[in-house]
């Protein structure tokens, strides 16, 4: 259904004013797409509601569309014009060096872009981030005060780890909790990272620390507690719209990077968590999840 409310952004948000009726895209239809879980397909339905609520026509045929493989072939080959990325994983995906650093991997995320499918745009990335992140129980970071990463060094002999299956081998893992932070914990289960069967025996009290990922909706549902990655060991993977150079050309390229760029600006990783659960674990519909958290932070009535 095409939406003719204004959308209302604040200050923060480059002032735009815009009547409902206003034309952002001419007679452009935008296509927009996403990868096939939950989490992408609802940030997609947000972009597509934004948009249509400022005049932009939508088509949302490409969202769900499938991996990330997919996804990238659809946007370089027009297919779909715009979907929200991860931009690490994009980076990945394409041959680049992942970073903690979030600003250089978009910039080296755009390079490559800049060569694919006539040129795509980076815009702006939220601070919410889909990464590989350790968890613990409520119960254990109020006995052992953990709400850092840094603060379990002094009491890891004293927990049971569940740790990635790769996390001996793998550099973001055991490596980087060594150097950063003097971890080598000695009572380890080695499990799929981001699993239910990792997330089962954190529930089951078998590990008290679980990598899990970030976003995950069995945080949120059993109130465990995400420690912060405070000296920054994993790479970085926000979330940021990619949209095609010549659909930019087609429409009012300021008016659409200003919606979407606003939209990111509002979404952090609990953010983020929250609308992935309401999708996945309350299964609610994601078109009412996006519009009512679009009315929530003022951006349509």
């Amino acid at each position: 259904m095409r939406l003719t409310r204004m959308l209302a952004l604040g200050a923060s948000t480059l002032a735009l004013v815009l009547s409902a009726c206003s034309v952002g895209g001419g007679g452009t239809t935008i296509k927009v797409g996403s990868d096939g879980f939950d989490e992408a397909r609802v940030v997609a339905e947000i972009y597509a509601q934004a948009l249509e609520a400022n005049g932009f026509k939508v088509d949302r045929a490409g969202i769900g569309l499938g991996t990330r493989k997919v996804t990238a072939a659809a946007l370089e080959s027009g297919q779909i014009d715009l979907k929200p990325e991860y931009i690490g994983s994009g980076l990945a995906y394409y041959g680049g060096t992942k970073s903690s650093d979030s600003a250089a991997v978009r910039t080296a995320l755009q390079a490559i872009l800049d060569g694919k499918g006539g040129g795509m745009t980076v815009l702006d990335y939220t601070s919410a981030q889909d990464t590989n992140a350790f968890v613990v129980r409520k119960a254990t970071a109020d006995q052992f005060s953990l709400t850092k990463m840094s603060d379990l060094t002094a009491v890891q002999d004293q927990l049971k780890w569940g740790l990635a299956s790769d996390c001996p081998t793998n550099p973001v893992c055991a490596a980087a909790l060594k150097s950063a932070y003097g971890l080598d914990p000695k009572d380890v289960t080695l499990l799929d990272a981001c699993s239910t069967p990792m997330a089962d025996a954190l529930k089951a009290t078998t590990i008290d620390v679980a990598e899990l990922c970030s976003t995950g909706p069995e945080i949120l549902v059993n109130g465990w507690v995400l420690l912060a990655d405070d000296k920054s060991t994993q790479p970085a993977d926000n979330l940021a719209p990619i949209v095609r150079n010549d659909l930019l050309a087609k429409v009012d390229k300021t008016k659409l990077e200003s919606v979407l760029n606003a939209i990111s600006a509002k979404i952090d990783t609990a953010t983020l968590a929250d609308l992935y659960k309401q999708v996945a674990v309350d299964k609610k519909d994601i078109a009412a999840v996006a519009t009512a958290w679009l009315k929530a932070n003022g951006f349509v009535k």
